[in-house]
């Protein structure tokens, strides 16, 4: 087996990457597929990565081994900051390469891995590597979450234009319409964000985000 890795990443942090991991897989189980998350690096914590925790309860299942093996939260940092701060304070660096081959590991288990990532695209790994380059370099699609909050249509733009520049395939959009917001405001940053992805050549769905749940007609037409 040699599954699919596709790299999920906000326009900024506290976007709902975590909520919205952990909802996708457990979607994806009940349609029969073997899925597992991984959460590239954690700060904040001790121990299991809390994003790992928040994504089991969101999938309904306990730790799994790939869990108590360390494969899906391969780097934990105790300051809350950016990975590459977090790592300096503990006098080490991130090791790309244990992440790659935890992710490689996860790929020999599973239909597909949902790697969750920190903050957005251009948050640093390491002095000269973003975590979009990372994925650059992996060759790992990205699902690109975003809101209808103020702000967004340029944060999501940029994203975009990220995306561009280093030729990583944007496989669909959230739109995590979640907290409350004017409807004129929800629809026309929508139809912005669409018009844009359109431009920048990329056939990629806007997965609706209501109401806790995914649109699932939408997920039907990921290319996961």
């Amino acid at each position: 087996m040699n599954g699919t890795v596709i790299a999920v990443s906000g326009i900024d942090t506290g976007i709902g990457k975590t909520y919205v991991t952990g909802l996708l897989a457990k979607v994806l189980i009940q349609q029969g597929k073997m899925v597992i998350t991984q959460k590239i690096v954690q700060t904040g914590c001790e121990g299991m990565a809390e994003d790992i925790l928040e994504h089991r309860r969101l999938m309904g299942l306990g730790l799994q081994d790939a869990d108590r093996e360390g494969l899906t939260s391969p780097c934990v940092f105790s300051f809350p900051a950016s990975p590459h701060l977090s790592a300096r304070l503990e006098g080490t660096q991130i090791d790309l390469h244990h992440i790659r081959q935890s992710t490689i590991a996860l790929q020999q288990r599973y239909d597909l891995v949902l790697l969750e990532g920190v903050g957005g695209l251009l948050v640093p790994l390491a002095a000269d590597l973003l975590f979009a380059d990372y994925i650059r370099d992996a060759g790992y699609g990205l699902l690109l979450v975003t809101s209808p909050r103020l702000g967004s249509i340029n944060h999501t733009l940029l994203s975009i234009e990220a995306c561009v520049k280093r030729d990583i395939v944007i496989r669909g959009v959230i739109y995590n319409s979640v907290q409350p917001a004017d409807r004129l405001i929800v629809d026309d940053t929508r139809e912005v964000i669409g018009h844009y992805l359109v431009k920048a050549g990329y056939n990629a769905p806007i997965i609706d985000l209501r109401d806790g749940r995914l649109d699932l007609d939408a997920v039907a037409h990921l290319s996961l």
